[in-house]
């Protein structure tokens, strides 16, 4: 009998020198069993994500595309609904929505765009997750908030996926959590980011323990739902290894935790291709995560990781 919730992989990366090079990362990871190719959404070196994503489909057959995730400080939430709306079209329904509320300090400082405090910034996020969410449906929108108005708009074109494009909400706390666990279908547990940057701070928020009651946050606001979402883990560090033990002791203090920490951390996988298969299906097991993302720099590497554990 086959697990309820069945493997799937997906990578993140960022960039390539060139659009030929970009279509060949694409096909690589469609070929090597990949779901899913996401890009940050970020102001630093990266391509820009929406054009990435559709170029990336456009190399691939299955391949579907995503953000790992949109700020939504960064888009109007309708500029941002047709985008996506036409992307899941050009791409034959392919789209996955990932929408978050905004973390990296640096993005706003070069930008200029302001860095508000966390309660405005996700109120914001929710009116934006509001409206993107209707425009992608059938029946036109009217939406009126505290920072966004929409009057009588029907978004067009309208996706190919039905009902609309599965939402993939990232968070860390109690608030963001809750949201994605009453609106999103694929939810990503995430570290905190407490101090606006990836840093030993964040990495203590996202240990195991810490992430027992993250998903005990997620189940409360589902309910009924939470048999239909998706847990997501997105893995910051991938190491095929024959010696574990040492690799944990090398890079806990990089993490600003203690090795036993990090061979149980949700967000890093260390061992033998066998070793990491146990590690996540026992990741599955504790907090129902089948969804596994992985880093570019470890896409070749997880392949045989992918191979066996895929679908199953």
């Amino acid at each position: 009998m086959s697990h309820p919730r069945r493997f799937r992989f997906g990578v993140q990366t960022s960039t390539a020198a060139s659009g030929e090079e970009w279509a060949a990362l694409a096909r690589q990871a469609e070929d090597l069993g990949y779901s899913t190719m996401f890009l940050p959404d970020h102001f630093g070196d990266q391509l820009a994500p929406v054009p990435a994503m559709m170029a990336a489909a456009d190399a691939t057959t299955d391949l579907r595309v995503g953000a790992l995730v949109f700020d939504n400080d960064y888009k109007h939430p309708v500029v941002l609904a047709k985008e996506m709306a036409s992307i899941d079209v050009l791409s034959d329904g392919r789209l996955e929505l990932g929408l978050g509320a905004g973390w990296m300090i640096s993005d706003y400082e070069q930008s200029g765009i302001p860095y508000d405090e966390p309660k405005v910034r996700v109120d914001r996020f929710e009116e934006g997750l509001e409206i993107i969410t209707g425009l992608l449906g059938p029946d036109p929108v009217t939406f009126e908030g505290e920072h966004y108005t929409i009057t009588g708009m029907d978004g067009l074109p309208k996706p190919v996926q039905s009902p609309r494009p599965p939402i993939l909400i990232g968070g860390g706390l109690k608030r963001m959590l809750t949201i994605a666990g009453r609106h999103a279908d694929i939810i990503g547990i995430n570290p905190t980011i407490p101090n606006g940057a990836v840093d030993a701070d964040a990495a203590r928020t996202g240990l195991a323990d810490v992430t027992d009651e993250k998903l005990r946050w997620v189940k409360d606001a589902a309910g009924d739902r939470y048999a239909d979402i998706e847990i997501n883990l997105l893995n910051y560090a991938c190491i095929v290894t024959d010696d574990r033990e040492q690799v944990a002791n090398d890079f806990a203090p990089l993490f600003g935790i203690s090795p036993s920490d990090l061979l149980e951390f949700p967000h890093a996988l260390v061992g033998t291709v066998d070793q990491i298969c146990e590690s996540i299906e026992a990741n599955r097991e504790r907090w129902d995560a089948s969804y596994i993302v992985v880093q570019r720099d470890a896409m070749e590497a997880m392949a045989p990781v992918v191979a066996r554990l895929a679908g199953n």
